[in-house]
């Protein structure tokens, strides 16, 4: 029987499409097809598939414009945000396309003969995407995953699945050999959890809740099979008081609201030491009310709607009585899943708004005492993906960032994702990493042959 899921957007609640789901049927025939794929295609010479993928890269760029305005429809991001996240699938892709040729293993130095390792691909990966960021990072999984050789299933989203049904259809267009990059809509409970528990689907890569990812390392711990997990955050932006407050107060709301705030490394827990803690929060409350909530589609807007109205209602309670809100910003009312930014001021430690990820538009804001203190409290979290610290003091800079136990961290800036560099989490927050030149390791297995010289 046929199912069709209607995809809303959030910014008027108007159905854009109808999405065939798969059930677990159609998901075997996917995964048999691409095992057939993948044989083939890690036959082909390193060049030829370097070539492909750089011609995928073009032809994603080719229409950036038309995902981008998909992405506005679908998930609500601005039209600003999208344009980068179409680019960034082009730039990993490009990025990737000269892993093909560059593939090296090693020679060993040993007694009696010659010792060589090779990098093997894994087969088939699964990739189960988000719908926070579809495009991008749909992209670090699979554009590695190809790269090594591997055929990639991926799942979308249930509420964005549209620009990735799209990016298959390019990367088709671009010369891909068909079912070697298949992209299948449905429930995850059917379609990400037959990728969990098919034998011939080789490794995972997941990012979404924490919860869900637990759930998936015991599915693969079954079959000892790979997996790369990208999970939740609950990052601190760390503002000490002999920084540049101005340029702290001016940026901290893009670090928290950006996307609505629906990002695992939204730094929603602002630390600011005791002796500058009031003149933050009158630096902090212009520039909270001065950010454009509007109409994705506006070029000027700098945040969106969130992604359903499940969403909100979760948001909601996070600021329900006796919570105390210092400040609001300001969104549209009437049709769409708007929510205004939010400042929580003052807050206990012990708050959940403080201590779990909201996942919205809302930010907590504590005053902490001396060096140490900043440090105990922004590791007191299960979390560790991301986070920024303000200081001028170079020193103060490296003896905290070597401290905190995050796996991505910038220094009076709030910079995140490079995709030529290292992205992932530490404790409850992941396992391994997507991105930079290492990414490929995680696609393939270390093969050692030994050759007999002495005979």
């Amino acid at each position: 029987m046929t199912t069709t899921k209607q995809v809303l957007n959030p910014a008027t609640e108007e159905v854009v499409a109808s999405v065939q789901q798969l059930e677990a049927d159609e998901v075997d025939e996917a995964i048999e097809a691409a095992v057939s794929a993948q044989r083939e295609w890690a036959a082909v010479a390193p060049g030829d598939r370097a070539r492909l993928l750089r011609r995928a890269a073009e032809r994603v760029g080719e229409a950036n414009e038309e995902l981008a305005w998909l992405e506005v429809r679908n998930s609500g991001h601005t039209i600003s945000n999208a344009r980068w996240e179409a680019g960034n699938v082009r730039d990993v892709l490009a990025y990737y396309s000269g892993a093909p040729e560059r593939l090296f293993g090693r020679q060993i130095p040993v007694a009696g003969g010659l010792d060589v390792t090779f990098r093997e691909p894994i087969g088939v990966v699964g990739v189960i995407v988000p719908w926070n960021f579809p495009m991008p990072i749909a992209s670090w999984g699979f554009a590695p995953a190809l790269a090594a050789g591997n055929a990639v299933l991926l799942k979308p989203a249930d509420l964005t699945p549209l620009t990735a049904i799209r990016i298959g259809e390019l990367l088709l267009e671009a010369g891909l050999p068909e079912h070697l990059f298949q992209v299948l809509p449905g429930r995850g409970s059917v379609v990400g959890w037959r990728f969990v528990t098919h034998p011939r689907v080789g490794k995972i890569c997941f990012t979404g809740s924490t919860e869900v990812g637990k759930s998936i390392m015991a599915g693969c711990a079954e079959q000892v099979k790979r997996v790369t997990l990208e999970l939740g955050g609950k990052s601190a932006n760390i503002v000490f008081a002999d920084s540049d407050l101005e340029k702290a107060a001016a940026t901290a709301p893009s670090a928290v609201f950006d996307n609505a705030g629906q990002d695992c490394c939204a730094r929603s827990r602002i630390l600011v030491e005791a002796s500058a803690h009031d003149r933050f929060l009158e630096l902090l409350e212009p520039a909270v009310k001065a950010f454009r909530v509007g109409d994705p589609g506006d070029e000027s807007s700098q945040m969106g709607p969130l992604i359903s109205e499940d969403q909100r209602s979760v948001v909601r309670s996070y600021v329900a009585d006796p919570v105390r809100v210092a400040f609001r910003g300001s969104a549209p009312a009437g049709r769409g899943f708007w929510f205004a930014p939010t400042v929580l001021a003052p807050v206990d430690r012990g708050d959940r708004a403080f201590r779990e990820e909201i996942f919205g538009p809302v930010v907590t804001v504590v005053p902490f005492e001396d060096e140490a203190d900043a440090i105990r409290i922004a590791n007191d979290t299960p979390f560790g993906l991301s986070g920024s610290l303000w200081t001028r003091d170079l020193g103060r800079a490296l003896r905290v960032a070597r401290a905190l136990e995050t796996g991505t961290l910038s220094v009076n800036s709030h910079s995140s994702v490079r995709y030529w560099t290292p992205f992932g989490g530490f404790k409850q927050s992941g396992l391994g990493r997507e991105l930079g030149p290492d990414a490929l390791d995680a696609f393939t297995e270390v093969k050692n042959v030994f050759v007999d010289t002495t005979g």
